[in-house]
């Protein structure tokens, strides 16, 4: 069966760009569980504005330019998407947040057949290498098939649309792409 190109979750995947005056708030979300926070209110953050989206997880940032943050461990240097108490690399307990970089490259990949009841398969779940950091994330806008997938294939972050609750509120999820789809305007 062939899979429809960019759909994601039964969701057609597009670039989704916020305001820079729309403030996105995260709880502390850990790696995979699939949910969002609720948005801050103006006074929380100083802003105008109540958010219109939402993020799936904590440590994907919105704006001009999305991309994803990470908690460095200030003594080695390790990396976690994740919040810690304590780096699981060295012990130390002092961490910074840092910008991951968004282009990377597949060094591991598979091709999802079989997945939960009303999961549109098949997709393609990736290891992305971001220059030294490990995301992983699905992989979007390409058909899941090993013809159109490869190892050291370069991407891009991208991020779309999961849908919008009763409220309006959109929640806004990211995955990567092939860089020539992100070039070429897809």
């Amino acid at each position: 069966m062939m899979a429809e190109k960019g759909l994601v979750g039964g969701l057609r995947a597009r670039p989704i760009r916020a305001t820079s005056s729309t403030w996105i708030t995260t709880g502390n979300v850990g790696y995979g569980q699939g949910h969002g926070s609720a948005n801050e209110t103006s006074d929380e953050r100083g802003g105008d504005q109540l958010s219109d989206q939402i993020t799936l997880v904590d440590y994907l940032e919105l704006g001009d330019d999305p991309h994803l943050v990470a908690n460095e461990c200030r003594a080695c240097g390790a990396r976690f998407f994740d919040r810690r108490n304590a780096c699981a690399s060295c012990g130390k307990t002092e961490f910074k947040r840092v910008r991951i970089a968004g282009d990377g490259e597949v060094r591991a990949f598979t091709i999802v057949s079989f997945a939960a009841p009303g999961v549109p398969v098949p997709f393609v779940a990736a290891l992305v290498d971001c220059d030294g950091t490990s995301v992983r994330a699905n992989l979007i806008n390409v058909e899941a098939d090993p013809d159109h997938v490869s190892l050291g294939m370069k991407v891009r972050l991208a991020t779309y649309s999961l849908g919008e609750d009763s409220n309006g509120t959109e929640a806004i999820g990211f995955g990567f792409e092939p860089q020539e789809a992100h070039d070429n305007g897809k």
